[in-house]
């Protein structure tokens, strides 16, 4: 039984994929509903995603510190930070963080309308309901988890030019020269290209789960509740394959 609701759940999800991409090409694009979903997606995700990308910083770097001390290698500490932010911690907290913030928001949202009949009476008013509400909403996490990423990488380096100068003292011109020249681009394009399967998949899972959300109040919480878990699994599935990927290139 569990085995034929996962196919079925696989099903379902494809056929609504398909269909967004069919509502892209198809009509008039919901321009301005559009940009309020990137300003409520990406402007109102930023203090959260500011302290956490913080946090990381500091965190990782006072608790490297004392083990590269041991081999007097201190000075590979803004390197090794930078690139561990920029390669996989960074990406994959954020997106995280953004899963649990904006899927559960759109699969609230979105389940909350299906259950109050407001989708319906969107579709009697001549109003595409998908188009208006889904396509926008995926459209914005696609370009906006990909930004906060980078966002969080920049205050991450931040972090960890303060958890630096906790232990030491370095001038900020030194520890961001550092920072340059451990990145290259091989370690930039691979890390951003899959934020935005991760943007893409955090709407289209909290779009699926709020738009097929069943009758009952009840089931808003449930939509909200399996849209975090489900988007939070193919995070860690899409940076899996990324991960192997990546590696088969550079071998």
């Amino acid at each position: 039984m569990i085995l034929k609701n996962t196919f079925t759940d696989v099903g379902h999800v494809s056929l609504f994929t398909k269909r967004f991409f069919k509502e892209i090409f198809t009509t008039s694009f919901e321009f301005k509903e559009f940009v309020w979903q990137c300003y409520a997606i990406g402007y109102k995700s930023l203090p959260l995603v500011s302290l956490t990308g913080f946090i990381m910083g500091l965190v990782l770097t006072i608790q490297s510190r004392p083990t590269l001390a041991q081999f007097g290698a201190e000075s590979w500490i803004p390197g090794m930070v930078t690139l561990s932010l920029v390669r996989e911690i960074a990406p994959v907290i954020t997106a995280l963080i953004c899963a649990g913030k904006i899927a559960s928001g759109i699969g609230a949202e979105l389940g909350s309308m299906k259950v109050t009949e407001q989708i319906d009476a969107m579709e009697v008013s001549a109003i595409n309901p998908f188009k208006y509400l889904v396509v926008t909403r995926i459209m914005a996490t696609t370009l906006m988890v990909p930004l906060l990423v980078i966002y969080a990488d920049l205050v991450g380096v931040v972090g960890g030019f303060a958890g630096y100068n906790i232990h030491g003292e370095v001038s900020i011109s030194r520890y961001f020269s550092q920072v340059v020249e451990s990145l290259e681009f091989a370690d930039l394009i691979p890390a951003t290209i899959k934020t935005f399967f991760f943007g893409f998949f955090i709407g289209m899972i909290g779009c699926f789960k709020g738009f097929h959300a069943e009758n009952g109040t009840e089931s808003v919480g449930k939509a909200a509740n399996s849209a975090v878990v489900t988007a939070s699994l193919s995070i860690f599935i899409i940076d899996m394959i990324a991960v192997q990927i990546t590696d088969l290139l550079a071998s």
